[in-house]
């Protein structure tokens, strides 16, 4: 298993990748068959993360180069937030409880202190237990509680706001 920044040229198996887990899991945003993304629009998103300095996505792949997770780091834009970023991780489950989604922290935050990102932030459905456990391994915290944030299968849901400090 290897763990890389992604590439534009990743664009299709990335938009493969972000389906299946669409389909694998309800703790991603999208729902099954809502991502109506295309190879060229995904490639262009691509190309716009790549381009910001403070924007990436790594990726795990396993041993026939197949993506099996990622971890989306979207940096601020503006000047009084250039020392943050948000976070997005999924993994498929076929892969779960690995260590993948730790050494995928770990690239990430080695090229987040090189890009003097300072705060980290993300946020996760509060009956997703496993996400909560790997995030508060990795030193997050929970901020506050998003009420009704989502609205899944009829039912709303919240998310806890965790953040970490570099």
């Amino acid at each position: 298993m290897n763990i890389r920044e992604i590439k534009v040229s990743d664009a299709e198996n990335f938009l493969t990748l972000s389906k299946k887990l669409d389909q694998e899991t309800s703790f991603m945003l999208y729902e099954p068959n809502e991502r109506k993304t295309n190879v060229e629009q995904q490639t262009k998103a691509l190309q716009r993360i790549l381009e910001s300095e403070s924007s990436t996505i790594f990726v795990a792949e396993d041993t026939n180069e197949s993506l099996i997770g990622f971890l989306a780091v979207i940096g601020g834009n503006v000047q009084r937030k250039l020392h943050t970023a948000y976070l997005a991780i999924g993994i498929l489950q076929d892969y779960a409880r690995q260590g993948i989604g730790n050494r995928l922290f770990d690239v990430m935050e080695e090229w987040a202190t090189n890009k003097e990102i300072h705060r980290l932030e993300l946020t996760v459905m509060t009956h997703n237990e496993a996400g909560i456990a790997l995030y508060k391994k990795r030193g997050f915290f929970i901020e506050g509680t998003k009420k009704h944030s989502l609205k899944i299968n009829g039912q709303y849901v919240d998310e806890y706001y965790m953040a970490k400090l570099l």
